[in-house]
């Protein structure tokens, strides 16, 4: 299994030639670097809430026009899809195969944030190997035994470095992938992934700089 980045919490999972999106949102096109014709191969899309930089509804629409891939979410964001004239599939709750995959997909709780309401937030174990906790950082997800890999935020609005780093280590997975740091500049982003690294190589956690859109890791 292969997971490529493209730029924030936007990830390609890629398993036997099938392809599924996660998130493609405002920050992942915003400068026009990434393009919905980049997924025009994808097998199924997944849109874990309805936060801008996790829901871009027009260039959605662009990519399930040049994929024919069908849209998974919750119903939040199913009733706005619904109102733009896209279809969904429900997929909030319960272990679910899409091609090679096997989602363990449940509901998760968004960080905290400034007068905004929480948004419903779908988290997801995939193919036992990898925790996808989103937005969140809620206690229980610690308690997920032998972790390949966690799906990390390294950067928002909703946390801080010591909260971050201090959900990882309780989660304590072999490697990391950082998500969630699109609106950063790259000098700056550097900075954050090296005294991460620095951070996790004290107990063995692999941390990896992924910088350059598609960029990713292989497990």
């Amino acid at each position: 299994m292969k997971i490529s980045k493209f730029l924030h919490s936007c990830l390609v999972f890629e398993d036997k030639g099938y392809k599924l999106l996660f998130d493609p949102g405002k920050f992942t096109f915003a400068e026009g670097r990434v393009k919905p014709d980049d997924f025009t191969d994808v097998h199924a899309i997944i849109i874990t809430h309805i936060h801008p930089d996790h829901l871009d509804t027009e260039n959605l629409k662009k990519i399930v026009e040049l994929s024919n891939a069908p849209v998974y979410t919750n119903d939040e964001v199913g009733e706005a899809l619904a109102k733009e004239g896209l279809s969904y599939q429900s997929l909030k709750e319960g272990t679910f195969e899409l091609g090679p995959f096997k989602l363990q997909a449940f509901p998760v709780q968004h960080e905290p944030l400034l007068d905004n309401p929480i948004p419903q937030m779908t988290g997801f174990i995939i193919n036992d190997k990898v925790l996808h906790p989103v937005d969140s950082m809620e206690t229980r997800l610690t308690e997920f035994p032998d972790i390949e890999v966690l799906i990390m935020v390294t950067m928002a609005p909703f946390a801080n470095e010591l909260r971050i780093a201090g959900f990882a280590d309780r989660v304590r997975p072999k490697q990391i992938l950082p998500v969630h740091d699109g609106y950063a500049k790259e000098f700056f982003l550097k900075q954050r992934y090296d005294n991460y690294q620095r951070h996790f190589a004290k107990t063995d956690i692999k941390f990896h700089q992924i910088i350059e859109i598609g960029d990713g890791i292989s497990i």
